[in-house]
């Protein structure tokens, strides 16, 4: 039997995995996001458990992703100070042993989405997730995207809303999606966070408008097949509904789309899209 380890790793947390290679997951390990060196040390005892062939490792960045750069595997330009510039992958090839496939959180949670989730059976799909952040992964031609950089889809420039002044909240880009949309501009625009205000429809009428925007660039860019939405934020269901209805609004019937509660949805695999895609990259990456 051989065995495959996956690392979904987050701004608050990692999650660990070890696999078979039928795909069944027989370990899990769960750490907070510390320091490197904490994390690291953490991790390593759980992956020396098994002799793996490889492993997955989907990330918070932005990172490098291009293998023809001297710092592919990095950890770039990440508010987590203790990690920007950090050669992550290198660091966990030199301790482990063996090779390490490296992309997006996002890019990973696409790829079990489109392996085993709400996109099985596609060529393409686009999964989102909208949480502390904004951040997508997409799959077109049953590739991930990306290229001398991956995609940075929650920091595309959107309308701000007529009877909205908030001024945004992403450092680099003010009033982009997720400087308008993240979990903290909610927090920051409305005083509460999201889970508290579940209740006034002001809150998610908004949210959606400037969600659907996204979606429609997404859409007109891209043409998915399917679009999955995750994330905290994104577990207010009735979120669904009002940005199916917005975008239909945005559209205005320029493109003949599927059934929106068929095209727009939650991922198949709940919490675990990114951990399982994890492991498929360790199983087929080359």
């Amino acid at each position: 039997m051989k065995y495959y380890g996956a690392i979904e790793a987050g701004g608050t947390k990692f999650v660990c995995a070890i696999g078979t290679e039928t795909g069944e997951m027989i370990d899990r390990l769960t750490i907070p996001t510390e320091t490197p060196e904490e994390t690291i040390g953490r991790l390593i005892p759980f992956f020396e458990k098994h002799k793996l062939e490889s492993l997955g490792v989907g990330s918070f960045g932005p990172i490098s992703v291009d293998k023809e750069s001297a710092d592919y595997g990095y950890i770039t330009n990440t508010p987590k100070l203790a990690w920007k510039n950090y050669p992550f992958i290198p660091e966990l090839e030199k301790r482990l042993g063996i090779p390490v496939f490296f992309t997006t959180d996002v890019n990973a949670a696409a790829l079990g989405e489109i392996k085993k989730g709400a996109a099985k059976g596609l060529n393409s799909c686009l999964y989102i997730t909208v949480g502390t952040g904004i951040g997508a992964g997409a799959i077109v031609g049953g590739e991930l995207v990306q290229g001398v950089t991956h995609p940075e889809m929650g920091h595309i420039l959107i309308r701000r809303h007529e009877r909205d002044s908030f001024k945004g909240n992403c450092p680099y880009h003010g009033e982009c999606l997720e400087g308008m949309a993240a979990g903290p501009a909610i927090e920051k625009r409305w005083g509460k966070q999201g889970k508290d205000l579940a209740d006034v429809q002001e809150v998610w009428e908004l949210e959606a408008d400037y969600l659907a925007q996204g979606l429609m660039q997404y859409i007109l860019i891209l043409c998915p097949e399917k679009i999955i939405m995750g994330g905290g934020v994104m577990k207010q269901q009735h979120l669904f509904p009002l940005i199916r209805e917005k975008l239909t609004t945005y559209l205005n019937g320029y493109l003949d789309l599927p059934d929106l509660e068929q095209y727009i949805v939650s991922p198949g695999l709940g919490d675990d899209a990114g951990i399982t895609g994890a492991l498929i990259l360790a199983q087929t990456a080359k």
